[in-house]
């Protein structure tokens, strides 16, 4: 099966650590997406669906046409929702409302919604996909020959381009992105809870490709990965690092639970499958975000974009400062378990900026 790399949409006279770099980058992330299917695949009854049917290319493209057909009124529906939640924000911390264009942000969020499906329908070289699932404490396995093109492809193909949309949204103030991310995502989820279990699992790992481009800089890693020398210190802890990153989210994702079992945000327990996936996601931002620094050797990233982003979307989503922090904690002591003391020393000085910056003495739970 032929390996296609960020590289191939990369104008050809970038340098050769370039060209070295940033599909390698872009692999490495890529592939996490397999092992996320087989570990994070929700209990549920599948006797109702085939695999083979789902994968189908037929049945690829009618999903997809379904999901089109529903895409304005879902987009609708996600503004609503995007608006009740974070409107109120714009006043509290002295956002221009006019970079909030519900308009074009719908546009870009459909934009995006549109190339995952259009992938999605693609036939790429016939491979065989097996998933892991959890059905009720029992682990069943499916498996199929299918054309449906990797994830690694679609990441390929949608990278530049979400990349220059959260560009043109953090440029002014990169709190703007949130609003553009929350409003994929409600899009997402209102089309995918018209799919049959399986169909949804399958279907939502290309929404969460888009999903994680939008909350993390992966564009600007690969950029700034093109300006190193491929052997530089700073890109292999970066590569080893992203290798971990779903391990280690999902150990701080544990740990955080049994510190906080009884913890409710906006949308429900912390417990529940739904904000279990939003904290790996965020706790993989913390740590794209820690990369992007390290290959920037910079903290602007985190002081310009991550740390006004997280003001902006954790107090309306009921995330307490005391949570980020156990995260911030617990991730710290992860990286040190997981990469060599080499490899930690890259990181270390952003991971000291990020506690500080939401340290109680910054940040002290409201009373």
């Amino acid at each position: 099966m032929t390996r296609h790399t960020l590289a191939d949409n990369l104008a050809e006279d970038f340098h050769n650590a370039a060209s070295a770099a940033i599909p390698t980058l872009a692999n490495i992330w890529a592939k996490k997406y397999i092992q996320n299917l087989q570990a994070d695949s929700p209990k549920q009854d599948t006797k109702s669906n085939n695999l083979e049917e789902i994968l189908s290319p037929e049945r690829r493209e009618a999903t997809a046409a379904n999901l089109l057909q529903s895409l304005r009124f879902s987009s609708a529906q996600a503004w609503a929702k995007t608006e009740n939640l974070l409107m109120g924000q714009l006043q509290t911390h002295g956002i221009s409302a006019d970079l909030i264009d519900p308009w074009e942000i719908a546009t870009d969020s459909r934009f995006l919604l549109e190339q995952s499906l259009k992938v999605y329908t693609e036939n790429a070289e016939s491979r065989f996909v097996e998933i892991d699932l959890n059905i009720n404490g029992q682990k069943l396995s499916l498996a199929s020959h299918t054309q449906l093109p990797t994830i690694g492809q679609l990441s390929v193909a949608i990278a530049q381009r979400v990349g220059k949309i959260r560009k043109k949204y953090t440029s002014v103030d990169a709190r703007a992105i949130g609003f553009v991310s929350m409003q994929f995502h409600y899009s997402g989820q209102l089309l995918l809870d018209s799919l049959p279990p399986l169909e949804k699992l399958m279907v939502n790992a290309y929404f969460k490709v888009i999903d994680d481009h939008l909350y993390m800089p992966l564009q600007r890693c690969y950029e700034a990965a093109g300006d190193l020398e491929y052997n530089e210190i700073a890109l292999e802890s970066v590569r080893h690092l992203l290798t971990r990153t779903s391990e280690i989210a999902r150990r701080v994702s544990q740990k955080t639970l049994i510190m906080h079992s009884d913890y409710q945000c906006y949308s429900g327990e912390l417990s529940s499958p739904q904000i279990r996936i939003s904290s790996l996601r965020d706790i993989e931002m913390f740590q794209v975000y820690l990369c992007l620094c390290a290959l920037e050797k910079s903290v602007a990233s985190i002081q310009q974009e991550l740390f006004p982003l997280c003001i902006m979307l954790y107090p309306p989503l009921k995330v307490s400062w005391e949570l980020v922090r156990t995260l911030l904690r617990l991730l710290s002591q992860e990286m040190h378990n997981c990469l060599g003391e080499e490899h930690v020393q890259q990181f270390e000085p952003y991971l000291t900026a990020l506690n500080e910056m939401f340290g109680d003495d910054v940040l002290p739970e409201a009373r």
